[in-house]
């Protein structure tokens, strides 16, 4: 099957090919590509862009239950807030039908790998009978030091019993605002160790404060329910991940992403940069948007060469789960970066976190990332409000 369109998107390229095609076999293998000399002799002619199939580098499917539920701009303390009263708001099997309709939504936009948070096995088997690929990162949470055995105990049966469910599945920490130090090592450790870990970022100015002054929504919020407090570093989050962690150690070659990096400094990348050598950092604008009215620093991410990679998070911080609506957010607040480049790393670059850059990520001849459809462009070629996307294999 010969498909065409009048921007194709290859591998990686910021600048699309006019008029193109892409052949495949029954397989959606990538068989060749090239320039289109009639578009009325191929099976198929797409007048916005056909591009690889979309990498959703950060996702909390298991909390699709929870659309429509949250109340926006309230800070991350108000959000936790509302996560501990809602979590549980559905049954698991309520749970299961929702996160099952999002998974097919998702794969019929175009969405061919995840790399998807999970804090229990409620998702496990619809991940495992999906044609999407996923990594899933069986997230930890404990703020008492004491806990950290136990709480180490049971992430390791979770790990279990997702690999005898057939998925990929790292164990992960959450961040610094809900863990005690010793089980952020311990988490952090094991994921590394695993090849991959997911860590929340920078957040929020809340998590800022709370780490460098102890003071704050954050740090307010965790005395009200009696919870043990993080040393008082008087540095960056970032800075006291790193520390927490350590030197380099086994795992030092692991992929690491860095998810939200709203308050993220030059200062704070260079660091995490000498530190870890394969180090990506997630976006997910519709969700800082949604809890606190904030965008991460783009252009410093930019001009510093780092791996972006785009998420969607959750329902629970977002009203869909939807690639092209994160893309138009970055492209609207940050016009200057081109449509080529956000693909990028709406694509090849989560291929590459999770360690799928041989078969997903670029229209590649040998490959097999999946085609998919964006739509409704405008003259230019550049997304708009209106703009979709359509799985085409």
């Amino acid at each position: 099957m010969r498909i065409a369109a009048k921007y194709l998107y290859l591998a990686g390229e910021d600048t699309p090919l006019m008029n193109g095609f892409v052949e495949v076999d029954d397989e959606g293998v990538i068989l060749k590509t090239g320039k289109v000399s009639d578009p009325l002799e191929e099976d198929l002619w797409i007048e916005g862009a056909v591009v690889p199939g979309f990498v959703n580098a950060h996702c909390h499917v298991e909390l699709s239950h929870l659309k429509g539920k949250f109340t926006r701009l309230s800070g991350m303390a108000g959000f936790i807030d509302q996560i501990n009263s809602l979590r549980d708001s559905s049954s698991r099997e309520q749970k299961i039908r929702c996160l099952e309709n999002w998974m097919e939504r998702m794969w019929d936009s175009g969405v061919s790998a995840m790399a998807d948070i999970s804090n229990c096995d409620d998702s496990f088997a619809v991940k495992a009978s999906s044609p999407m690929y996923t990594r899933t990162f069986i997230e930890l949470f404990g703020s008492e030091p004491q806990d950290c055995g136990p709480v180490m105990e049971g992430a390791y049966r979770l790990l279990e019993k997702a690999r005898r469910s057939g998925i990929d599945a790292s164990i992960t920490p959450h961040s610094c605002y809900t863990m005690s130090p010793q089980l952020l090592c311990a988490a952090a450790k094991a994921g590394l160790e695993s090849g991959y870990l997911s860590y929340h970022s920078q957040e929020s100015l809340q998590e800022e404060d709370l780490i460098r002054t102890g003071t704050g929504e954050l740090a307010d919020n965790r005395r009200k329910y009696g919870m043990s407090m993080p040393p008082v570093r008087g540095t960056s989050s970032l800075e006291y991940f790193i520390d927490t962690v350590g030197g380099p150690a086994t795992g030092e070659d692991a992929h690491l992403l860095l998810v939200h990096n709203v308050c993220l400094s030059e200062e704070d990348a260079k660091a995490a940069l000498a530190r870890f050598s394969n180090v990506y950092w997630a976006v997910c604008p519709m969700s800082n948007l949604f809890i606190h009215n904030a965008l991460p620093p783009i252009n410093l991410m930019r001009r510093l060469g780092l791996k972006i990679t785009v998420g969607t998070d959750s329902l629970s911080s977002n009203d869909d789960l939807d690639m092209v609506k994160e893309m138009y957010c970055l492209q609207s607040n940050f016009p200057e970066v081109s449509l080529g480049e956000i693909l990028r790393w709406s694509t090849l670059n989560g291929a590459c976190f999770l360690g799928r850059e041989k078969e997903l990520g670029s229209i590649e001849v040998g490959k097999k990332p999946g085609l998919v459809a964006l739509c409704e462009l405008d003259a230019e070629g550049r997304l708009t409000a209106a703009s979709y996307s359509e799985r085409l294999v």
